[in-house]
């Protein structure tokens, strides 16, 4: 979908967005620019039980995992002159002469309910053992566990925490045999996998938003016929409605306590933000301009709120005190439309929307240099949304004519599209890491 040109409409997206047709999709990651070598690595088959047939194969999702992210390569097996399955059977020449930087060798055994996994990470051109990880998980666990795995061996190398094991939430929607659309809400690993629809509706649903823990989704509802906004547990499925008032209810954004959101209402007649406390559903207006003030997004401290308004004329990034004593300072002021901004974990930058010449690209700005890069180069690029370790941006693009989920770290060299196979979705939102 493109992005609305327009302000006035802006708020009718906010409103009444996503009548349109997309499918849910079976999402892989398939790289698109970048540095894909930096780090020749060697995954070896996995020793397995013989008569074990594993419910996942660890091995596979963790090459996935390393050469997804960019930054590695994996030898084929097929070229590995041997293939160790233990530490003592490493022969550090086999690997040198095949050009390998590092090594992975593991065992899986099972003992009762519990598959233990036993994994080494080499150095080849040092010759020696970088690390031992010890993993012992039910089966149900074992794709969740294959991601801490690709984590641990990311760190060793990279020196930047992985985000392989966090987890993101879409929404997509079908067209079903009797012509009517439904919405789903989707939760799934940072990758696609373990999909669980956890939100299904006839009417769009928009803008979900992670609680700090990772255990809520908030999100908008139109499943009655006006906007609304829920508040869902993952575990239990148990949700609440939080916020119904008359006209917009829309963009909820988790404090970094977790015990408030901040939301955009137009009750009183104009579009303000508003912070709701859950506890007792009680608010406290944030902005009183004859603006449009949406799109809340707290700072990582809890001290300032970030949102879009057009009191410019047109829509910038504006930031205030969330207690709401002091004025909202415009900080934007590159391209004429800056909108949906949010913080890196370490509050340094902001990733947001630019708009310009109808083009609508994710653009990231740097609080301390005050320096606006470009990531992205597609026409109506949307939705961005940080990974927990600051190092890239997910978000909605458009491909061949449909809508699909994308990524680009943080420096805008390397760009991967997860591609998915039945339509498009929308509305990504990156959580924190599973614990």
């Amino acid at each position: 979908m493109q992005l609305i040109k327009k302000w006035p409409l802006y708020i009718v997206l906010l409103l009444a967005s996503f009548y349109m047709q997309f499918a849910q999709a079976e999402l892989t990651i398939e790289i698109t620019e970048g540095v894909q070598s930096a780090h020749k690595i060697a995954i070896v088959p996995f020793s397995v039980p013989d008569t074990e047939k594993m419910p996942v194969n660890v091995r596979d999702i963790i090459q996935a995992d390393l050469v997804g992210s960019g930054q590695f390569s994996a030898l084929d097996t097929g070229s590995m002159l041997s293939k160790p399955t233990q530490a003592d059977q490493v022969n550090y020449r086999h690997w040198a002469v095949t050009g390998q930087d590092y090594l992975v060798i593991a065992e899986i055994k099972k003992e009762q309910a519990l598959y233990k996994i036993h994994l080494d990470l080499f150095d080849v051109v040092k010759k020696q053992q970088l690390s031992v990880v010890n993993v012992s998980v039910e089966a149900g666990s074992l794709r969740m566990a294959a991601h801490h795995l690709s984590d641990a061996i990311y760190q060793k190398i990279i020196g930047v925490e992985g985000l392989f094991s966090t987890r993101i939430a879409y929404v997509t929607s079908s067209l079903k045999a009797n012509k009517k659309m439904q919405y789903d809400l989707y939760v799934a690993d940072y990758d696609g996998g373990n999909a669980v629809s956890i939100a299904q509706s006839q009417e769009p649903i928009m803008s979900p938003a992670w609680s700090p823990n990772g255990q809520h989704l908030a999100y908008v509802s139109f499943e009655n016929k006006v906007s609304e906004i829920f508040v869902q547990t993952l575990a239990t499925g148990k949700r609440k409605s939080v916020a119904k008032h008359k006209g917009i209810n829309g963009s909820p954004a988790w404090a970094p306590n977790g015990k408030q959101l901040a939301i955009t209402l137009s009750k009183s007649g104009n579009s303000d933000i508003y912070i709701l406390t859950l506890a007792n559903l009680s608010l406290r207006q944030l902005t009183h301009s004859w603006a449009i003030d949406t799109e809340a997004a707290w700072s990582p401290d809890g001290q300032s709120i970030l949102f879009t308004s057009n009191r410019g004329r047109r829509p910038q990034l504006y930031l205030m005190p969330s207690d709401g004593h002091g004025e909202a300072e415009r900080i934007t002021f590159v391209g004429d439309y800056n909108a949906r901004g949010s913080f890196s974990a370490d509050g340094q930058k902001i990733v947001m929307v630019q708009g310009g010449k109808g083009n609508y690209r994710i653009a990231l700005l740097d609080r301390t240099t005050e320096n606006t890069t470009i990531l992205t180069q597609g026409k109506s690029d949307e939705s961005p949304s940080f990974a927990p370790n600051g190092q890239a941006v997910i978000y909605a693009r458009r491909k061949a004519g449909k809508e699909i989920l994308a990524l680009v770290s943080t420096d805008g060299i390397r760009k991967q599209d997860i591609k998915n196979t039945l339509g498009s979705v929308r509305e990504p939102a990156w959580a924190a890491k599973v614990q």
